[in-house]
Formats: structure tokens, sequence, C-alpha cells
């Protein structure tokens, strides 16, 4: 008898086709949408499939009596209880790395974008207004140094990126080994301030935990030298949103592209709305074309793996 594997979020469909060929397969990818159709879709699945929005908790597996393994359509695993996974014998499959240049090219870009200042120019050239002075005035990312809050598998892909354009890079992240080959490219940093001292750009790349919450705070934002700028494709609640607002009004801080908030979407009115040099994204840098190609295909693997029979 087959598995049985469930989908509620959107996956590539080549990679749903070749799950089909040897599995039943429910892929429906606004099934995260109906949280009770989705509880009773699971009771007699052997896999899930999710991306971000699905939560993965006790409360949804309660009736999963059949699952075996969640595959997550990412790297981040704040939306499944690992715990209880790991109580259930579920296994928990990321697609770590398969989404890593992607992430790395939004960062470097905007990082870009962001020391140059043009961003937000374009509203102003189309009314007519001609500010070439001001933004003649722009930096090139070159020489620049680039602070990494975490230097994971995604980490060190924007960092490899970063060295390609010139810039220095410098890395935070006490879990990874001093004797590791990564720190090869990169400047270890033993403590988080002198890395918000030193940067030029700040790049967010570790997971949402209790530890982490406002990592990113009003005095770490205030360490930040003149003119840098911050980029956070982590997760939402790392950075205090209200504490950004005001560095970006007081011209503290140079510029910020946020792409993961607290409550998500991001709520209108929110502390974030109408801040200026700061650039907003619906939490897609890691999602592109290729790359949703690339995780589908992985997690597709790994799935099939675990319920193919011997």
């Amino acid at each position: 008898m087959p598995g049985r594997i469930v989908i509620s979020e959107f996956m590539d469909e080549a990679a749903v086709s070749a799950l089909r060929e040897t599995f039943e397969v429910l892929y429906a990818s606004d099934l995260v949408e109906r949280p009770a159709e989705l509880a009773e879709a699971l009771r007699d699945a052997d896999a899930l499939i999710v991306r971000n929005r699905t939560r993965v908790n006790g409360e949804l597996l309660a009736s999963a009596g059949r699952l075996v393994a969640v595959g997550r359509l990412g790297v981040g695993l704040d939306n499944i209880d690992q715990a209880y996974c790991a109580g259930r014998g579920i296994a928990v499959l990321p697609a770590v790395g398969a989404n890593a240049s992607a992430v790395a090219e939004y960062v470097v870009g905007l990082a870009m974008a962001l020391l140059r200042g043009f961003l937000f120019s374009s509203h102003q050239v189309a009314s007519g207004e001609w500010p070439r002075a001001r933004l003649a005035c722009g930096r090139e990312i070159a020489g620049k140094t680039l602070g990494l809050v975490g230097y994971g598998s995604v980490g060190q892909r924007v960092g490899e990126l970063a060295r390609a354009v010139g810039m220095r890079v410098m890395a935070f992240d006490p879990v990874l080994p001093p004797a590791h080959p990564a720190w090869r490219g990169a400047t270890r940093c033993e403590e988080l301030d002198d890395l918000f001292r030193a940067a030029d750009v700040v790049s967010l790349h570790v997971p949402y935990t209790p530890q982490n919450a406002s990592l990113v705070d009003e005095r770490r934002l205030g360490l930040m030298k003149t003119g840098a700028v911050l980029v956070n494709t982590a997760r939402g609640g790392i950075v205090d949103e209200a504490a950004l607002a005001r560095a970006l009004r007081s011209g503290a801080l140079a510029g910020a592209a946020v792409d993961v908030f607290e409550n998500e979407p991001l709520p209108a009115g929110s502390a974030l709305a109408g801040v200026p040099n700061l650039f907003l994204t619906p939490h897609i840098a890691g999602v592109t074309h290729e790359s949703n190609e690339r995780v589908s295909a992985l997690i597709a693997q790994r799935i099939a793996e675990i319920l193919r029979p011997t």
C-alpha cells in the first residue's frame, strides 16, 4: 500500500508529480487556510509537507497517528514543534542549503542598493524632480564590512557572495566550532556587540528562539556606525520593529531591508508604516523560481526515502 502525503502549502509541480508516481498525494496550496480540513486530512497521512505558515504543533498532530515525517520547504523550523515530533518519532526534514543562494542574492543586492541610496528615487524622478546631487553621494559596496549574525549554511553563502563583490566578512556564531573550515573566509567575532560596532552592513541569519527575541534592540541599533544598514531575512521578532523605526526616522541608521515580521502579514498601521529608507518585502528572500524547484525536489526526495518500501 503506497504511503499518503499531505502538502498544505505551495510546492513545485514537478516535485508533486514525482511524488504522485509512487504515493497517494493530497496537494492543496491553500490547505493551510483551512485548519479543520488539514487536521482531518492528516488522520491517515504518513507525511506532511509545509512551508512557514502551517503551525505543526500538538493540536494539529493529535489525530495524525500514522505520521512519520514532516518536510519543511525551507530551513526555519519555528513553526514546527520539534520536541513534540521527537517524542512521537516523527522525522522533521528541512531543506538545508537549497534556498541559500536566493537569500544571498537578496541580501547582497539590497545592501548594494541601500548603500547607494537610490532605492527610493523612482517616484521623484518620474515626478519631474532630479535628485542627482543627493544621490551622487552613494557608497560602493567593495571595501565595506559585512557582519553576519549567524554563520550556518545560509550565512556562509551570503559571505561567499559578499566576498566576490569585494566585501570584508565578519561573523558571530557561538555554535559553529572555531575550527570549522567556514571560518577561513570570515573573521570570527567573539562578541555580538563588537560586530554591530564594526559592520557597515549587518545581516541576520539566526532562528527565532526565546533567547533571540528582540536580539536587535534599541541598544544594539545604537552601536551601529553612522551610515550603516541592516538586512533581516531571518525571522520576525528578532528585530525590535519599533526601535528600528526610530533609528531610521532619526537618521541614526542609513537604511534597512526587512523581509520577515513579528506578525505576518504585517498589519496596516504597524510601527514600520511610512518609515523612511526602509524596504519591505513579504517573506520572499529565499523564494525564487529556481530555489522553489531545488527546495521542492530535495524535500520530495527526502520524504520518498523515508516512505518508500525497502
